[in-house]
């Protein structure tokens, strides 16, 4: 299991500890990846973006300062510039998300996890 988490949102720390201690019954190992100290590559993204289904934008939290400035809103941009963008400011991912045997979740903003997420 692989939880890309930003330690500074409360939010972010309750879905990974729910993730990693509650829903883990199985014991695996958890890696923490701390995407703001190292943020993933472009290729990443889009593996990640593959697991997630859905649109790109999906990953991209619209409350962030950088989306307004690099004019994220235009839904003419293609993935690629939306891929290039989270990996140049990662504040842009949405948090977190759990990776788990070839599919991924974004973990919910309440703090509680869907159904079947993890």
């Amino acid at each position: 299991m692989t939880i890309y988490h930003n330690p500074c949102c409360s939010k972010s720390r309750g879905a990974c500890d729910l993730a990693a201690n509650t829903f883990n019954v199985s014991g695996d190992s958890v890696d923490i990846v701390e995407y703001l100290q190292q943020p993933p590559t472009v290729v990443q993204f889009k593996e990640l973006h593959r697991m997630l289904g859905g649109s790109v934008r999906d990953m991209l939290r619209d409350n962030e300062a950088p989306y307004k400035e690099l004019g994220l809103v235009n839904q003419t941009l293609t993935d690629d510039q939306l891929y290039e963008a989270i990996a140049a400011h990662p504040i842009l991912l949405q948090r977190p998300i759990v990776v788990r045997n070839g599919k991924a979740a974004i973990g919910p903003s309440g703090g509680q996890p869907e159904e079947g997420a993890f």
